[in-house]
């Protein structure tokens, strides 16, 4: 799995784009939009009700993968889906849940 980190990471984000697009999802979780999306407190990945307070933003595109902090980039999740996502795509995600289930 190493080997294949290096290769995921090889291009190359500036630490302040990073802070950049943290600072902007800071702003956008304290919006009405951020809110609503939280209401129903339900994780988008795996369905769980956690309720509002349990949830967190994830960046369905990692900041460290060139992702940015925009409304279709930005789902709740449960902590335990963000913490094991981490820097997965979507499509890395749905693999690691398929061999997770085998």
């Amino acid at each position: 799995m190493k080997d294949k980190e290096n290769i995921l990471f090889s291009a190359f984000v500036a630490e302040e784009d990073i802070k950049r697009e943290k600072s902007k999802a800071r702003e956008i979780r304290r919006s009405r939009w951020w809110h609503q999306k939280c209401a129903q407190g339900v994780c988008f990945y795996c369905g769980s009700r956690v309720g509002c307070s349990n949830l967190t933003m994830d960046h369905v595109v990692p900041l460290v993968r060139a992702g940015r902090s925009v409304k279709n980039n930005l789902v709740p999740v449960c902590k335990e889906c963000n913490n094991n996502k981490k820097y997965l795509l979507p499509m890395e995600w749905e693999e690691y849940l398929k061999r997770r289930q085998e």
